[in-house]
């Protein structure tokens, strides 16, 4: 593989005089790098000062080639460290924090001195020089930082509290840079070396600073800080030739509160081995994961009920959730749920999803008059959902949890007709299967829709996950989980399409009927442990259902013919989105990812409808005769009988393409805009059709027996027009008033 070249790369190293700071500066530097070698060339304890250290890094730079500048402030003076970088070079695209002192006391003799100090050079001093370069960083989207804790950070040393103190503030510096810097491509790890360095010598017995060279420990550090290296937040250890990231370990621990019951030490004390116990342990990386968890643990303890905090067997039980699945819980069944609209519904659902004006064929989602006025075939999810949100799922027998805890993980669609655009939808779930994924439960909830003439609409599956719910000895997959696609091919995508969401956007759908909120309320979504409120998963879904639709459809939903996502990672509003397609076949395999480059959508695949040619069946000899050819036959005698007046009245030309069993579809011509009018099979012999009405056999028998209203038929889906809409008034009184079966 190519080597790691930082060629155009400016890099800033502090305490680069000597030890690990010049392994980085000449590591960088033989890399292309130009380097900035900052030592203020004081003592151990941060006495004195002196040019000779920096000097001699940067002659050492220069005589083989490469370029290099000298800076001899202190770290406190960050300003003046990165304009030494911007009057010499240009830019500054790489910072590693590495200067540092040592004033070791064992703790009752650190003098405020001693602690003061320590704490300016290691974590202000990092402070100062890191904001001093983050805005140049941010201007050019671009930046490689790196933060230097101790082990003694990371655990404690005898005679460093100032030290270890200071070194831990790092990390928390670092995490926290770490997410603001994501967005303009701005990295933070922190590095915890141990190599032979001055500050060392008073810490490592001499046998062993042979072994811990400082050329170790750069390795790690210019690939932290290569323009492909994406990992960010991380936290590493290194020495004598091993790597290794530390994390965070939080065990399952143990629910001592009960609702309308205090907390006791009592109940501390006799359940101390479970607080302790990391046989289950998790790893939580972020606020959000601790704060879920908090959430998790106050609804626990605001569903419970009877509970007796007397007791330690019943306090330990009632931290975790106890799952009982049976074959009662599998095939269990949820109440029906009606849905009925009205077509503003479909309208706000594709506007929530981001549907809009300005892009070609969004405008039959979004107006009522648009000749090809359909919903979005995700518009499905919609009335599926209402069937889980009614908090039903509480009443799945063996199953005991809180339906706050509950996570959509994944969600499957297949699209057996586009819903109408308006009228009611009956949805059926029940429970397809339970399983046992070890500190979680998977399920599994299907749910059929049907018109109210009881023809099949919809099937949606939703994989719901219950944290901290399984170990109940359960099957720990399911051959009844529509999968996803295991990866995205190995090449580039075949195509692309990125989107900015707006800052109301998750506003804005919940009115499709989802109002937690965490998707609104700020207060609500920082006590889940997100900065802002996040978009709604299926929102994201109804998003990159039109970015393939647009991409090989033409933006037609009805070739939608399946759809399968895991939701990944959550979504601010106003985050841009960029979907990513591989065409294999009928099938579409796409992942979504956010504007830092985090994967959203994984899994993902759409399933396109077959394009067919229409097959031309002789009715005659293939298909039953259709019953509105009677209404036609008779309508062509009233035109002979009184054409005249009716082209006087109508003044218009109708085409009707109806269909009837076998895909038959008969077509006819009514010409009344001039001489006496004219009726006959076939489309229009001279020009367009005013109007072009596209229905079936059995509705176009409704509207002449009156049991279909024209303007209910088009707004429900059951007519199509295409052309001028205000002939609909007229189509009635033509048919009813002038035909008869």
């Amino acid at each position: 593989m190519a080597s790691l070249s930082f060629d155009g790369k400016v890099a800033l190293v502090t305490g680069a005089g000597g030890g690990i700071g010049r392994e980085y500066a000449l590591a960088f530097a033989a890399r292309g790098a130009r380097v900035v070698v900052n030592d203020l060339g004081g003592n151990l304890k941060g006495q004195g000062k002196s040019s000779q250290a920096a000097d001699k890094v940067v002659e050492e730079i220069v005589s083989k080639g490469g370029q290099a500048v000298a800076n001899y402030d202190s770290v406190e003076e960050g300003d003046k460290l990165v304009k030494t970088a911007l009057d010499a070079f240009g830019r500054i695209d790489v910072l590693v924090n590495n200067a540092g002192i040592l004033r070791d006391r064992s703790f009752p003799r650190i003098s405020d001195t001693d602690w003061d100090i320590v704490h300016r050079i290691h974590l202000r001093g990092s402070f100062m020089v890191t904001r001093a370069a983050w805005n140049h960083m941010k201007k050019q989207k671009y930046g490689r930082i790196i933060m230097t804790t101790s082990v003694a950070g990371l655990h404690g040393n005898f005679g460093q509290a100032n030290y270890s103190s200071a070194k831990l503030g790092l990390v928390g510096l670092s995490n926290t840079l770490a997410i603001e810097g994501k967005k303009y491509n701005i990295s933070c790890n922190v590095i915890a070396p141990t190599a032979g360095s001055r500050l060392t010598l008073t810490v490592l017995p001499p046998e062993l600073l042979d072994v811990l060279k400082a050329e170790y420990v750069s390795p790690l550090v210019i690939w932290l800080c290569h323009e492909t290296c994406s990992e960010t937040g991380g936290v590493f250890e290194v020495a004598a030739g091993w790597i290794a990231k530390m994390r965070w370990q939080q065990a399952q621990g143990s629910v001592l509160k009960c609702r309308d019951q205090p907390m006791t030490a009592e109940n501390v004390r006799d359940n101390w081995k479970k607080i302790c116990d990391f046989s289950d342990c998790t790893f939580p990386s972020s606020t959000q994961d601790s704060m879920t968890n908090i959430m998790s643990v106050i609804s626990r303890v605001n569903g419970q009920e009877g509970v007796s905090p007397s007791s330690t067997d019943t306090v330990a039980n009632s931290t975790e959730i106890e799952m009982k699945p049976s074959q009662a819980s599998q095939g269990f069944k949820l109440p029906q749920t009606v849905y009925s609209y009205g077509h503003i519904q479909p309208i706000l659902y594709a506007l929530g999803v981001g549907a809009s004006v300005s892009v070609p064929g969004d405008l039959r989602y979004l107006y009522e008059g648009n000749p090809d006025f359909s919903c979005m075939p995700t518009f499905s999810v919609i009335p599926a959902q209402a069937c889980i949100m009614g908090g039903n799922l509480a009443d799945i027998p063996g199953l005991n949890f809180n339906i706050a805890q509950v996570l959509h993980g994944e969600q499957y669609l297949e699209v057996i007709k586009l819903p109408p655009t308006s009228g009611k939808l009956i949805s059926e779930a029940s429970v397809a299967d339970v399983t046992d994924k070890g500190s979680w439960t998977v399920i599994l909830i299907n749910v059929h829709t049907h018109d109210e003439d009881k023809v099949p609409v919809s099937f949606n599956q939703f994989t719901l996950l219950v944290p901290s719910s399984g170990g109940f000895a359960g099957s720990r997959s399911s051959g009844k989980m529509k999968k996803t696609h295991i990866k995205p091919p190995n090449r580039v995508p075949d195509a692309s399409t990125t989107e900015k969401t707006t800052v109301d956007q998750a506003a804005l759908y919940r009115l499709s009927g989802d109002f937690n909120p965490l998707h609104i309320d700020s207060e609500i979504s920082s006590l889940a442990g997100f900065p802002k409120p996040i978009l709604h998963g299926l929102c994201l879904f109804g998003f990159v259902a039109r970015h393939v639709l647009q991409r090989y459809a033409n933006g037609d939903g009805s070739k939608l013919k399946a759809i399968k996502v895991r939701f990944s990672k959550p979504v601010i509003p106003g985050q841009t989105l960029t979907t990513d397609m591989w065409k294999e076949g009928h099938r579409v395999i796409f992942q979504m990812k956010v504007e830092n480059g985090g994967v959203v959508l994984s899994g993902g695949y759409i399933d396109l409808v077959p394009d067919k040619k229409p097959i031309a069946v002789p009715l005659t000899e293939k298909a039953p005769a259709l019953r509105s050819k009677d209404v036609l036959e008779e309508l062509q005698q009233r035109v002979r009988d009184n054409g005249a007046d009716l082209v006087r009245k109508v003044c218009a030309v109708f085409q009707f393409d109806i269909s009837g069993s076998g895909y038959a579809v008969e077509q006819w011509t009514i010409d009344l805009k001039s001489g006496k009018g004219e009726i006959y099979r076939g489309v229009p012999k001279k020009g367009k059709a005013d109007a072009i009405i596209s229905l079936s056999e059995e509705n176009f028998v409704g509207l002449v027996t009156r049991k279909i209203d024209p303007q209910k038929a088009f707004f429900s889906g059951k007519m199509k027009v295409k052309g001028n809409l205000l002939l609909l008034q007229r189509i009635e009184s033509l048919l009813v008033d002038n035909a008869k079966l």
